[in-house]
């Protein structure tokens, strides 16, 4: 029989909770104490209320410290807790805990879907607090996306929710990511003023654990300044603070920052020490940013002490880790975004039927899906492709001087081309899903189609020490009308797949003729591999987008689930499709049949030589300076002559200034963008409104802007494709060469 509860009871546990609440901002330690105080009282008088709040607050102080799975244990119990109450409220604050696991263990597209879930419920009940504390952690998700307008965005509403209750650690909290936006534009003196307010309202409150966040933010403004000595005192009192509260992220950061700090300084070893303490830091607690973030110094101080083998193998870890967040975060984001949209527009039918405001509300939330993908599309092509056009273009302009240094270069030719791939995975598929993909068929040498790719994947395969086979039918055509492009990706990905789920023996790619008529060949092509085999009753499903058998994937096989949407796709558009067969444990076999027009002879892509353009001017508009250099230092190869301009106003105003042949425009700048700088030089009285102006851009959407599209004589990307770059140039040109 059950014990009365008494008031006072009650009172006592509302006591210990609001305590540790309070608590939580200078003795942790304390706090747990005193929710764990909670929870056994509330479980002694079987008090579910007082039961969800006590693991929610445990939650809450678990993730703080860094303690995550006994976090989301405790979040999990809660949530369970207040669904048998029907306190949507009390599962928004565990889901907001489980949120902060996810994206300081790198998973932000689950810490977006539970943010999300948690602010709709906050702005119901209309509790400016968390709406306050979830907008700063989507800001902080935004900033690891490299998005500052959004990030930006979720900042200004936090403080807006904090200033309503008039919270200074609310909005001090937000004004130190905020600080680092604004030093990063290079506003130091308002980036200095803002941390130092945060700093003061710290002060005020008593928030030590936020006073380390703060420390760091101004650490780095001292660093922009040239204030080395106060910038290391700044952080090292951050390292102390975040060691004694157990905060593992903001740790991880003031590592990586103290390492930049001291390259600036000229203290290698000192950088090597606190890098190589980060990065292992990193590496036990998966914080996959920082991982790369610390190789990508460490290969910069390997430069600057001219060790060539170990800069390089710091060069490859940071872009496989970087591979690695795109296909851990990029894919499953883009893939929960789309899931999101379908799930809410389900319950709100049900729960709304036909009810006009529901349809309204799920047309706008459609809408926000839709423009929160092509967001990150945007920003993610360009984040990631930006920094992989330097290394791409700059390998390809090296001569190794040795053969040891040649097969350093092939490797990270490797590396860097493997990357592009998973990203340009994402491009076709968005294309194939917006219908915007079309079939260019010119003439190709069939033969040298063939060998190329094959030479594209040896490499993968020796490394896993199985063959890769080439069987052609010899009385097929020399030349046919195919797009070579699609044909490659089709092949690479059923190739590249076929690597991956095999450790032993071979995989062929077996080409012949099936048929023929008046002018085409009817041409099967086969991908057979003796793997692990797929079980049949995944057939169905596995040409699916981010679709992958869970009976044989393992972390070692990795993959996007991409590839064979892709090849589904693509051989759709020629009226055909793929085709299995396997048998588990002896391999796979995968076929598709193409009726190809009979051609003459094979197309001339590159010219011989690039000497065609000797002398040529162009107007390189281009804010990142690594890639202006690059770009410079290819177009002066070409024997061209190039101005640079670091935003779209400056390209404006020396357009405005005299004629150029060329203009090749990057897409993302500050101050005026890409497509409003073209605009406004082919609009406007303008000495080069009729001059050929190409996007040369890291992001993947930018054609298909069709407000500003018509403004360009073609879209490149990045990384720059060299050949394609001289064949646009030439081709517009006034001349033949």
């Amino acid at each position: 029989m059950m014990e009365t509860v008494t008031p006072t009871e009650n009172n006592n546990i509302a006591t210990l909770l609001d305590d540790a609440y309070a608590n939580r901002i200078h003795n942790l330690k304390y706090s747990v104490k005193l929710a764990n105080d909670a929870l056994l009282l509330s479980r002694q008088i079987d008090n579910k209320a007082f039961i969800g709040r006590s693991l929610n607050q445990l939650a809450l102080f678990y993730m703080i410290r860094g303690a995550y799975k006994r976090s989301v244990t405790m979040a999990k119990e809660a949530i369970e807790v207040f669904k048998q109450l029907g306190d949507e409220k009390g599962i928004a604050d565990a889901k907001y805990s489980i949120a902060g696991v996810y994206y300081k263990t790198d998973n932000y597209h689950l810490g977006l879907i539970n943010l999300f879930d948690c602010l709709a419920i906050y702005k119901q009940f209309n509790d400016c607090h968390n709406q306050a504390r979830t907008y700063k952690s989507l800001g902080t998700i935004y900033e690891y996306f490299g998005d500052p307008k959004s990030a930006t965005r979720a900042y200004e509403n936090a403080i807006d929710a904090g200033q309503k209750l008039n919270d200074l650690n609310l909005i001090s909290n937000v004004y130190n990511p905020l600080s680092g936006i604004y030093l990063k534009k290079g506003k130091v003196a308002k980036a200095l003023r803002i941390i130092e307010q945060s700093i003061s309202m710290k002060a005020k409150t008593g928030d030590i654990r936020g006073l380390a966040f703060a420390l760091y933010g101004r650490a780095k403004v001292y660093a922009a300044l040239g204030r080395f000595e106060d910038a290391e005192t700044d952080f090292k009192n951050a390292v102390d603070i975040h060691v004694n509260a157990g905060e593992r992220l903001g740790l991880g950061m003031a590592y990586h920052k103290m390492g930049a700090l001291f390259i600036k300084m000229g203290r290698l070893d000192d950088a090597k020490e606190i890098l190589k303490k980060g990065l292992a830091f990193s590496i036990r607690f998966n914080i996959a940013i920082i991982k790369f973030k610390c190789n990508y110094l460490l290969y910069q101080i390997s430069k600057l002490e001219h060790d060539t083998e170990r800069s390089l193998e710091y060069l490859e870890l940071y872009l496989h880790q970087k591979e690695a967040v795109i296909n851990t975060q990029t894919l499953k984001v883009i893939e929960n975004y789309e899931l999101i949209t379908k799930v809410k527009a389900m319950e709100q039918e049900a729960r709304l039927q036909m009810e006009k405001a529901a349809i309204v509300k799920k047309q706008e939330r459609a809408e926000q899906s839709a423009r929160m993908k092509q967001e990150f599309l945007s920003t993610m092509s360009h984040e990631i492709r930006t920094p992989l056009n330097a290394v791409t273009t700059i390998t390809s302009m090296i001569t190794a001087k040795s053969a040891y240094d040649e097969e350093l270069m092939e490797s990270l030719k490797f590396a860097s081309n493997n990357l592009l791939l998973v990203i340009n995975d994402i491009l076709d598929f968005t294309k194939l899903d917006n219908g915007k993909m079309v079939v260019e068929n010119l003439p190709c040498t069939l033969n040298s189609l063939l060998e190329r790719i094959i030479k594209t994947y040896n490499t993968l395969a020796h490394e896993k020490g199985i063959e890769l086979l080439l069987k052609v039918d010899p009385t097929l055509c020399i030349c046919y009308a195919i797009d070579e492009t699609k044909l490659l990706q089709i092949l690479g990905n059923l190739i590249s797949n076929a690597i991956k789920y095999t450790d032993n023996g071979f995989v062929t790619l077996s080409i012949e003729k099936i048929g023929y008529d008046t002018d085409t060949d009817n041409i099967r092509f086969s991908v057979i591999d003796t793997g692990t085999g797929i079980p049949e009753e995944y057939f169905a499903e596995m040409f699916e987008s981010f679709s992958q058998p869970k009976s044989i994937t393992t972390r070692k096989q990795g993959g996007s689930g991409l590839g064979l949407a892709i090849v589904k796709g693509l051989t759709a558009l020629y009226n055909s499709d793929v085709k299995v067969k396997s048998t588990i444990g002896q391999g796979s076999t995968f076929t598709f049949d193409l009726q190809l027009k009979r051609a003459n002879s094979a197309r001339e892509i590159v010219p011989k030589s690039y000497n065609g353009l000797t002398g040529k001017t162009v107007l390189l508009a281009e804010d990142n300076m690594i890639n202006a250099m690059v770009a410079r230092k290819l177009l002066s190869n070409w024997g061209m002559v190039s101005e640079h301009a670091v935003n779209g106003l400056q390209a404006v105003e020396k357009a405005q200034a005299k004629v150029f042949d060329f203009i090749l425009m990057d897409i993302h700048m500050p101050e005026m963008n890409g497509y409003d700088a073209t605009a406004n030089i082919r609009l406007n009285n303008n000495p080069n409104y009729k001059t050929p102006v190409f996007a040369l851009t890291a992001d993947i959407t930018a054609e298909g802007n069709d407000e500003f599209k018509s403004y360009f004589n073609g879209f490149l990307r990045k990384p720059i494709e060299i050949e394609r770059l001289y064949a646009a140039l030439a081709q517009a040109a006034p001349f033949n060469y």
